[in-house]
């Protein structure tokens, strides 16, 4: 499987230095969602990323792999 969100959002989390459990707690879910994420196991709901996009100030195509910017 290829995981564009999951890459785009490993690299988002390691530029501000969280940890999976520190952006968990910022956005109000678990660490292991987070993995899961980040691993492409599952996928965040669009509630959740529509969190992301906004603590991470980029758009959901950028996250999501659609665009590059």
């Amino acid at each position: 499987m290829h995981n564009k969100l999951g890459k785009r959002l490993k690299e988002l989390r390691v530029e501000k230095n969280l940890s999976q459990k520190a952006l968990a707690e910022i956005i109000e879910t678990n660490n292991s969602s987070v993995c899961d994420w980040e691993c492409g196991r599952t996928e965040p709901s669009l509630d959740t990323v529509i969190k992301l996009c906004e603590f991470f100030d980029v758009t959901a195509d950028y996250l999501l792999g659609i665009s590059d910017y």
